[in-house]
């Protein structure tokens, strides 16, 4: 059973032994079971849709904001998009047992560098259902087992869909254990899951800055942060103006509930006048309440806009909510997201080479896009089938993480009788 009433302690015991049987195992029977998850997801589909349903209507009860909504839910398409990221998954190489380097020592010793799984890998999430899929095909894919805590807010969808998944694992050979979900407590449960030292191998919160900053305060258990996306749009003076345009208004309005959305628009003063008041009309037109320094309003000629706050330039809205800036430079405009952005995705807007390198050399993110939307951060769209997360860190892991992203690497060395003098 993928919902268990086993103890996080006994859960994760269980995931370590299955981690064991998973590093052994071919590709062909990694596949196989993700192949035996699309095809369970697509026959379960009704009874998904039924408990996503619950899930929806407890939190419409509650309040819970639009594109909160549109996070937490589900339909045929975004099932069958499921199914389709599983697939992509298991077509993609199996990145356990690659040689990252090799060599002959001088010594006549021979080393190689080898991908290897992690082990055991916690994934702590909110509101997004299908991230239980995404993570798990992931997970298995990559040799580990993999235990998963989602939010309270799909807590139905979430149990369905890892009960359908694990079991569909392992009737094509997976071990018992290697997919589980702990579900049912608060901040303790997460705290003791936090606390799985030499059993769990790495924790990926991925959520908001709550869910950080809780872990932070317990984890004894490394973790990589698939942290927030305070993310801008800067349109430089040598901008293509339509082209900024269509780059603003679709990394603001494709999807505004996710961390991939712009959530700043910084434009140079001398485009200013000439590229805000079209746009700012267009974002207002989509739903988007607009905020901005003193200069952008002057320049928004007669569309009324909120007056920016310090707190406006440190928020990540996830929702139709923009803060606009006017700067004097490709300069003032790194320095600006780098005091201001979570490291996520950053866009320039240009057409000067040397613009366009020092926005790339100068920010501080894992993304850094040139005439193109920040929408593309995902793991998907750089051909890695999915990703658990986006990491804003610089240690193991930066940016979507992948296949492998989940793993560690170990030497393999292959001597003749060789001891050292």
């Amino acid at each position: 059973m993928a919902t268990t009433a086993l103890s996080v302690a006994e859960t994760c015991a269980a995931a370590q032994r299955a981690s064991r049987v998973l590093a052994t195992l071919p590709s062909s029977v990694k596949d196989a079971a993700l192949e035996a998850i699309a095809v369970a997801l697509l026959e379960h589909t009704p009874e998904i849709l039924e408990a996503n349903a619950r899930d929806l209507e407890a939190a419409r009860e509650v309040g819970l904001p639009a594109a909160l909504l549109d996070r937490l839910a589900l339909d045929q398409g975004r099932i069958a998009g499921m199914a389709s990221g599983v697939r992509k998954i298991a077509a993609l190489p199996d990145p356990v047992g690659e040689v990252i380097d090799g060599s002959r020592l001088a010594n006549g010793l021979d080393v190689r560098k080898v991908r290897v799984p992690l082990g055991v890998v916690a994934v702590v999430y909110e509101a997004r259902p299908n991230v239980t899929i995404d993570a798990a095909a992931l997970c298995l894919k990559s040799g580990n087992a993999v235990v998963l805590r989602g939010s309270s807010s799909a807590s139905h969808s979430n149990a369905v869909l890892a009960s359908v998944a694990a079991a569909a694992a392992e009737s094509a050979g997976l071990p018992d254990g290697a997919l589980s979900l702990i579900a049912g407590g608060g901040r303790e449960e997460l705290a003791e899951l936090a606390t799985q030292s030499g059993v769990v191998d790495l924790i990926i919160p991925r959520g908001g800055e709550g869910l950080k900053a809780a872990l932070k305060g317990v984890a004894t258990v490394p973790v990589i942060y698939a942290a927030s996306g305070n993310c801008h749009v800067y349109v430089d003076a040598s901008a293509d103006l339509d082209a900024a345009q269509a780059i603003v208004l679709n990394a603001k309005l494709q999807r505004p509930g996710v961390c991939n959305a712009a959530e700043k628009l910084l434009v140079h003063a001398r485009v200013a006048g000439e590229f805000l008041p079209a746009v700012l009309r267009e974002l207002a037109a989509g739903g988007v309440t607009l905020h901005g320094d003193a200069r952008a309003r002057a320049a928004s000629r007669g569309l009324q806009i909120g007056q920016a706050s310090d707190e406006d330039w440190d928020t990540e809205y996830l929702a139709l909510e923009l803060a606009v800036g006017i700067v004097d430079s490709v300069e003032e405009a790194i320095e600006h997201i780098n005091r201001h952005g979570s490291g996520h995705s950053e866009a320039i807007v240009t057409r000067d080479t040397d613009a366009a390198r020092a926005f790339q050399l100068g920010v501080d993110a894992a993304c850094v896009y040139v005439n193109a939307s920040t929408r593309f951060t995902d793991g998907g769209e750089f051909g890695m089938g999915a990703e658990i997360g986006n990491s804003t860190q610089k240690l193991h892991a930066r940016g979507p993480i992948g296949l492998r992203e989940l793993c560690t690497f170990k030497y393999l060395l292959e001597g003749a009788g060789h001891v050292r003098s």
